[in-house]
């Protein structure tokens, strides 16, 4: 029996010691091989390991005017586990900053929750965007706060206060961006929005890394393996913008006072040559420490000067919508270039009144155009719609009208090499079913033939529209990059998309906005230099109309597409044909002439609103 019982307590010993040294073994294995803690430890003792940043890569316009470059900087790195015994007074006042700021920002690197990537063994971030005169002081007393270093970069720099909703801006990374991106770490700097966002793996570059030798005492001792194992950043790429720079500023002093958008693209190219969004700020004050600051004011402006009307704001099109309505009426054979629509006044059918103003009647296209008769457009799609040998239903007609919408770029995001595009809305048959119960007719919808109710495009897609019936059917992808440094341009931003509508057909529609411009709507874009081909939109609005105008020039082989957009600005005659006008001029001939500049300095002192603008 005692025999038995010490066999037994044996083996219980024996499994007991074999436990306890499993436990080790698993300890030993998670400390050495699958925690870094100690590994990190031991290397900070030995090496400090400084993260060398690339250049941002610098941003030119079309004819190499530099717009956005680089400023040195300064960050003040700090290593937690080696500030101990810091003269905290002394570097506060070296820095000038509180205490109180100084264990803010101490609570704020520790905690992981806002700070993700935090060890105490490797650098944080505690103060970002010195210039060389703040630092200065610091770094004559840096042998006092031990843990703390310096770590040089660089700062965005913009040279002209225009197109900032097309540059966009740098600042500090979000924990997202982290999370998404490995190449990120807390306090790295991130395109927020425009180019710079857009762009953004091409303008960062590569991060280099220098590896530091330290003593037992923290004193650096040269490079490690005399710098085998350094890596040397690689700088980013740079941009040349299609904008051109001059064109942008007129666009700009043009819409001062005024909430709305001027878009203007090269049609062979599909480059968009300025891109104006009122109100807008000046890009320089999104720098530096102060950007945090700046972007809350302008968020909380009533006028919303962030947001880029150009491509985020939809709008009513318009009389503008109505060359797109006689293109898909001529190619479905509804109507030819001598069809004529009676106007007495409007269109008038089965009790449903749709008015216009005063010109001859009967009314061809041509003409129709010229004058922008609500009422040719209106019969042009109910003859459409209730064509029961070609549809067999009005959602048939319907769903024909909208994949021509659609081929000619509305109703989908164009894919313009900017963040934040809107697609705008054209309804489509399941919309109007929805809405009235499957109950509804062409003269349900009419509004849609004259750019009203329920149809809403972005100023880049009333431009784009232009470029295509200047191009006589199709277009490219609208962009704001001509080109990035050693890289091939997307092919998106290459390759021709052609509409449903057959070439002949638009020539028509140039004809009727030649005779817009000599002796319609337009007269006031007319001049003896070039021939203008243009179409004024004025867009119905709760309250004052939307002023819009589309236009491009010379006629053959044209050079320019423009589109103007000013909300409550009235007539398109009043605002947006003089606008488009001088822009057109100034792109063509260089210059404005005298006469020309006086009228540009008018329509900038004349503001439509008084809210507050940023410079």
């Amino acid at each position: 029996m005692k025999q038995y019982e010490l066999e037994k307590r044996k083996y219980v010993l024996g499994g007991v010691a074999i436990v306890i040294i499993f436990v080790f073994i698993i300890r030993l294995f998670s400390l050495q091989i699958i925690s870094d803690d100690y590994k990190k430890n031991a290397d900070s003792n030995a090496f400090l390991k400084r993260v060398q940043f690339p250049a941002r890569g610098a941003i030119t316009d079309r004819t190499g005017k530099l717009m956005v470059y680089n400023q040195p900087a300064y960050d003040i790195m700090v290593v937690m586990t080696e500030q101990r015994g810091v003269d905290t007074l002394a570097l506060c006042q070296s820095l000038g900053i509180t205490r109180e700021y100084y264990d803010k920002r101490m609570a704020e690197i520790k905690d992981r929750r806002r700070n993700p990537g935090y060890s105490r063994y490797t650098q944080q971030l505690f103060m970002a965007q010195l210039s060389p005169e703040e630092i200065s002081t610091f770094q004559e007393k840096m042998f006092r706060f031990p843990g703390f270093s310096v770590q040089k970069r660089s700062i965005r720099q913009y040279n002209y206060p225009y197109a900032a909703h097309i540059l966009g801006d740098v600042g500090e990374v979000s924990p997202k961006d982290i999370e998404k991106d490995d190449y990120y770490q807390r306090g790295d700097y991130i395109g927020k929005q425009g180019v710079e966002r857009s762009y953004e793996r091409y303008l960062r570059g590569e991060k280099g890394m220098e590896i530091l030798l330290r003593d037992v005492h923290g004193r650096i001792k040269g490079n490690y393996k005399d710098g085998a194992d350094d890596r040397d950043p690689v700088p980013g790429k740079n941009l040349t913008l299609s904008i051109d720079l001059e064109l942008q500023a007129l666009g700009e002093r043009l819409m001062e006072g005024k909430l709305g958008s001027i878009v203007a693209i090269e049609p062979s190219s599909g480059e968009i040559l300025c891109m104006v969004s009122s109100p807008t700020y000046d890009p320089r004050v999104m720098t530096g420490r102060q950007r945090g600051k700046n972007h809350l004011a302008l968020s909380r402006d009533p006028m919303v000067p962030l947001l880029n009307r150009s491509i985020m704001g939809v709008y009513p099109p318009g009389s503008t919508f109505k060359t797109s309505q006689a293109l898909t009426f001529l190619q479905e054979g509804v109507i030819s270039p001598s069809t004529a629509y009676p106007c007495p006044g409007g269109f008038h059918f089965r009790g449903l009144h749709v008015g216009c103003h005063g010109h001859p009647s009967p009314i061809a296209l041509v003409p129709g155009i010229a004058t922008s008769c609500n009422a040719y457009f209106c019969w042009g799609l109910h003859y459409m719609f209730s064509n029961r040998n070609k549809y067999e239903t009005v959602q048939d007609a319907m769903t024909q009208w909208k994949d021509y919408m659609v081929s000619m770029g509305f109703g989908y995001r164009l894919g313009v090499d900017l963040p934040g595009e809107s697609r705008g809305f054209i309804p489509n048959a399941a919309y109007y079913d929805r809405a009235y119960w499957s109950a509804w007719s062409a003269l349900t919808v009419i509004s849609i033939s004259i750019g009203q109710g329920e149809v809403t495009l972005t100023p880049l897609q009333i431009a784009n529209l232009c470029a295509t019936i200047a191009n006589r059917g199709y277009f490219i992808t609208p962009h704001v990059v001509k080109e990035v440094q050693g890289e091939p341009l997307d092919t998106l931003y290459t390759q021709k998309r052609y509409t449903w509508v057959e070439p002949r057909h638009y020539e028509t529609i140039v004809q009727g906005m030649r005779s817009a411009v000599t002796g319609g709507t337009c007269k006031s874009a007319n001049n003896p230099w070039y021939e203008v081909c243009g179409k004024t939109g004025t867009a119905q609005n709760k309250g004052r109309d939307h002023s819009a105008f589309i236009g491009f020039a010379p006629r053959e082989n044209p050079k320019i597409a423009v589109s103007v957009y000013v909300e409550n600005g009235g007539w398109g005659a009043t605002y947006g044909v003089p606008i488009g006008a001088l822009i057109i001029e100034k792109y063509i001939r260089g210059s404005l002439s005298s006469e020309s500049v006086a009228k540009a300095e008018m329509l900038r002192s004349n503001h439509i609103y008084y809210g507050k603008q940023s410079r």
